[in-house]
């Protein structure tokens, strides 16, 4: 049994905020922020929560799949940005959208997040324990970086994705995952009590803080370096060539590093679809608002074999190559 793909939905901000409009705040320029990024804006949440970000994705992710919330019997979000520590944000999303027989928890596996919930979410799957599952990344990144920090305010945005799976009869479907806890180092984010609180305003008019840190060479090399090893491993364990792979969706973090990813594999970058030169970098949520845009643009066609790769901080990279 293989866990196929019958729907899905996503949610950004109406607040968006440009390049321009930060280097107001910080030291900085369109023009830099888009020569090392590719990003062009962001959308920010301002009173929506990772949970209201999060149920709003998955009702349009259940309205595509056309199924009654009834059905679903697990839910897993991925965010490292909950509204609390506890009630998870899954059990929110639960309640909102009335999916009263099941079981809901959170995954923080930060910009991996997805992709290791994902891979979960197959996991249940295949050991037949779950049929119907319901899988979110969602994240309000605006509320953890530090607005006084060019090198990491620049790079966030908000916003929530979601993908709603079936168990179907099947096998194409190959996962992989792994985790360099020495590295933990090179991207952390402080916990809540240990934020300074700042006195000036974030752009969504929220009360920022600083929690986020980041090697962003460090990160770059990393990403670059086992993104296209992780690639190679999912395409050994397929016995799938490159040319088979239809689309290669990775994590949005940075223009540069999809780039360098298709080089280093030799592949057109037409194949690796990208979208954080209006989102930036939305952790956990990046994939599956990518998915979701594709599929509603009609990019995405059954039968085609996609390959999906995120990674982040832990550091930890996770991917699987699957059927439309």
């Amino acid at each position: 049994m293989i866990g196929k793909v019958c729907g899905t939905g996503s949610y950004l901000p109406n607040r968006i905020v440009s390049n321009t409009e930060l280097s107001q705040l910080v030291d900085t320029s369109d023009e830099w922020i888009r020569e090392r990024t590719g990003i062009r804006c962001r959308h920010i949440a301002v009173k929506e929560t990772t949970s209201d970000m999060a149920s709003k994705a998955a009702k349009k992710a259940v309205s595509n799949g056309g199924i009654d919330p009834g059905e679903i019997e697990l839910i897993l979000v991925a965010t490292s940005s909950p509204d609390v520590i506890y009630p998870s944000v899954a059990c929110v999303v639960q309640k909102n959208i009335r999916a009263e027989n099941a079981l809901a928890f959170d995954i923080n596996g930060a910009c991996s997040g997805f992709m290791v919930a994902f891979n979960t979410a197959q996991a249940y799957i295949r050991a037949g324990v779950f049929k119907t599952i319901l899988v979110i990344g969602a994240e309000s990144m605006s509320r953890l970086v530090d607005w006084r920090d060019r090198s990491t305010c620049v790079l966030f945005g908000d916003g929530a994705g979601a993908v709603l799976i079936r168990a179907e009869e099947g096998e194409a479907y190959w996962q992989a995952g792994h985790s360099d806890g020495m590295k933990d180092f090179v991207l952390t984010l402080n916990s809540k009590d240990q934020f300074e609180e700042q006195t000036e305003s974030s752009p969504g008019g929220l009360s920022a803080k600083s929690g986020i840190c980041m090697d962003g060479q460090e990160v770059f090399k990393f990403a670059v370096r086992k993104v296209p090893e992780l690639i190679n491993e999912l395409l050994e364990k397929s016995g799938l060539e490159t040319e088979k792979i239809a689309l290669f969706i990775l994590h949005q973090a940075n223009e540069r590093i999809v780039k360098a990813v298709a080089k280093k594999m030799k592949v057109d970058e037409n194949r690796f679809p990208t979208n954080m030169e209006n989102y930036a970098n939305t952790s956990a949520a990046s994939i599956p608002i990518l998915l979701d845009e594709l599929n509603r643009e009609g990019k995405l066609k059954e039968g085609q074999t996609i390959l999906l790769a995120g990674f982040g901080a832990g550091l930890t990279w996770a991917g699987c190559i699957l059927e439309w």
